[in-house]
């Protein structure tokens, strides 16, 4: 399977890094061409307004929309949960989210780069817990019907899947640990 990781800005290789260790056959995703030869993509962390200005620049924002309608697997960590989301709380007024899961997020909503933190967290199909990195993260404040809430902290869901698509709040590439990559993978990616 090939799976594409958005290369525009963010944790692109270690997100590559933690697919090739799965046995999957990660690609970099910069242009329209790339994104139409991927079964699945990656949206890595970095900053949501400016990876939205990206993919309008980039020429992939219409063709993005049009493979996540389409029902493409795709898995956005941090700023790539933002991406994904249905509804953006707090973000720009010209800042656009793909609505490929139905949650609405807050940006930052644990609090500036200082607040980062890192927790253990009680994962739904998980044995032990995992250990999640938070930098300037995102949660979820409101989950559609259809959504299924896999993990929290403090009450504010962090882990959600609905169909083919993940998001996380946290950076599950910055850890060894690689079974939220392979959740990913095992739910049709």
């Amino acid at each position: 399977m090939k799976v594409g990781v958005l290369a525009l800005q963010g944790a692109v290789e270690p997100h590559a890094e933690a697919l090739r260790d799965l046995g999957a056959a990660p690609a970099p995703v910069r242009t329209p061409a790339q994104l139409a030869d991927v079964d699945a993509l990656v949206v890595p962390g970095g900053e949501s307004t400016t990876m939205s200005k990206l993919l309008d620049t980039s020429g992939l924002a219409g063709p993005l929309s049009d493979r996540l309608a389409s029902g493409m697997p795709a898995f956005g960590t941090c700023a790539g949960m933002i991406v994904l989301a249905r509804e953006v709380l707090d973000g720009r007024a010209d800042q656009r989210s793909y609505g490929a899961i139905d949650i609405a997020v807050r940006r930052n909503a644990f609090g500036r780069q200082v607040d980062s933190f890192e927790a253990e967290l009680d994962v739904a199909g998980l044995e032990d817990s995992f250990h999640g990195v938070f930098i300037r993260a995102p949660f979820v404040e409101a989950v559609g019907p259809h959504v299924e809430v896999l993990a929290a902290v403090d009450g504010h869901p962090v882990l959600c899947r609905s169909g083919p698509v993940l998001v996380a709040a946290f950076h599950p590439e910055l850890t060894p640990d690689r079974r939220v990559h392979r959740l990913f993978l095992e739910a049709g990616a």
